[in-house]
């Protein structure tokens, strides 16, 4: 197959823009890429003409919660004024409602709403408490129907008893055995824990040692110090900071993910630096449960790899990287600020943190990565170069705009319409099971 007829953003420094590109595709990965004049179909080639739309890679949220998907239009009955609050009254109600058809569903939802959003590679962490074993492989069914690519995983804590517990390691364990055992290229598992303040030393432990003995590749995905009350208790429980506490476990690495990292401190920064971590932050949840922002300049700044996610507030990076740029403006009060950073976190570091995960490059195009593409209806009212095609995205560009989202080669939406599954009737699956969970609000 070969995509023509626009220009073509490949996010690949050694080729980073085509006025008039073409990308040939044999299946799964990109094995051609260059102005459309020299790049012609090949007798019997299927050619696909986009018109004119921008070509450009699929993008990547490193960072969500698809459980959460029933609390759109939902009004609960009580709202918690701090960040525990708001956990305890909204977020662990809901989770502890679902049951397996619902998490397939919200998954199913979830990633409906990001393939629209020209997203094609998702990093989840999921909880339900009341429905764990085989909720990540409900997920998984989710996203091979659908045929986005997605990292999933369990938050592990306490907050539900031993019981649950067991089922919550023994579910990452399970999953990450089959996902990561080299047969799956859509998808993969890490080890989910919720936080430092809802795990003891000895599900720490636990933990830990699950992995080690299982000896299954993969990291740890963790939120770390969101809320201001993160890191006193860790400190009141370990007389330590949250990030060597997790180091002291091993659970730090290049497969690792630490979520938000909104209040950690210099030392830390330099633990997660030392041991090439990734940290992901998600401006949107951030501001609107009012816990503070990601240093991310600084953060940046000392070399570490930070990407961006949404924490369940939306499915659109396009919004989240232009959010990005104003939330570090307006913390250093610094409009200088912000441009770069949105611009390496959503097309450098995400597609280096989901790189570690799979066996060709993603949110690039050039040969041998992974054919995960989209097509986008914008038309610039001033020239588009490849000097400044950032500026384009991240204040012309929406998910909206996306038209068509190609994953591994295969087209999961054209013209605005699912390829794969039903939506409707998922939809409609979702909005009547819904009302069960909100009347327990």
């Amino acid at each position: 197959m070969i995509i023509t007829g626009g220009p073509v953003i490949t996010n690949d420094p050694e080729n980073p823009f085509i006025e008039n590109g073409a990308v040939r595709i044999e299946g799964d990965q990109i094995v051609a890429i260059g102005p459309a004049a020299d790049l012609p179909a090949s007798p019997g080639e299927e050619t696909v003409d986009v018109a004119g739309r921008v070509i450009m890679p699929g993008l990547i949220n490193a960072h969500t919660h698809a459980y959460s998907h029933y609390a759109r239009g939902l009004a609960p009955s009580e709202q918690g004024s701090t960040f525990t609050g708001v956990l305890e009254k909204m977020w662990w109600k809901l989770d502890r409602l679902l049951e397996t058809e619902d998490v397939e569903l919200n998954t199913s939802t979830t990633f409906l709403e990001s393939i629209r959003a020209g997203v094609t590679t998702v990093i989840d962490h999921h909880s339900s408490p009341h429905a764990v074993p085989g909720s990540l492989a409900a997920q998984a069914k989710a996203a091979r129907e659908l045929g986005i690519r997605a990292s999933l995983c369990y938050e592990t804590s306490d907050r539900d008893g031993a019981e649950i517990l067991d089922q919550q390691i023994e579910e990452n364990i399970a999953f990450m055995m089959e996902a990561n055992d080299g047969s799956q290229d859509l998808i993969h598992g890490l080890f989910g824990i919720h936080a430092s303040f809802t795990v003891s030393q000895q599900t720490l432990e636990r933990c830990a040692a699950a992995v080690r003995d299982a000896g299954v590749p993969g990291g740890f995905h963790v939120h770390t110090a969101e809320g201001p009350e993160d890191e006193p208790h860790c400190e009141g429980l370990t007389r330590q900071r949250i990030v060597q506490r997790f180091a002291d476990f091993g659970m730090l690495g290049p497969e690792s993910i630490l979520v938000h990292c909104v209040h950690i401190n210099e030392a830390e920064m330099d633990l997660i630096k030392d041991t090439d971590t990734s940290v992901v932050t998600n401006p949107h949840s951030n501001m609107g449960n009012a816990v503070g922002l990601t240093k991310v300049t600084e953060q940046l700044r000392k070399g570490i790899r930070v990407g961006l996610g949404t924490d369940a507030y939306l499915a659109d990076m396009f919004q989240s990287a232009s959010v990005v740029k104003i939330a570090q403006s307006h913390r250093l009060q610094d409009p200088t600020v912000g441009f770069g950073e949105a611009a390496t976190l959503l097309f450098q570091n995400n597609p280096a943190i989901a790189g570690k995960f799979w066996s060709k490059p993603v949110g690039v195009l050039k040969p041998g990565a992974y054919a995960d593409l989209i097509t986008v209806w914008y038309v610039p009212q001033t020239p588009m170069t490849g000097a400044n095609t950032v500026g384009h995205i991240l204040f012309g560009m929406s998910g909206a705009m996306t038209n068509d989202t190609m994953v591994a080669g295969r087209w999961v939406m054209r013209d605005r319409k699912i390829q794969t599954v039903d939506e409707h009737r998922i939809l409609a699956r979702s909005r009547e099971r819904a009302p069960r969970v909100w009347a327990q609000m």
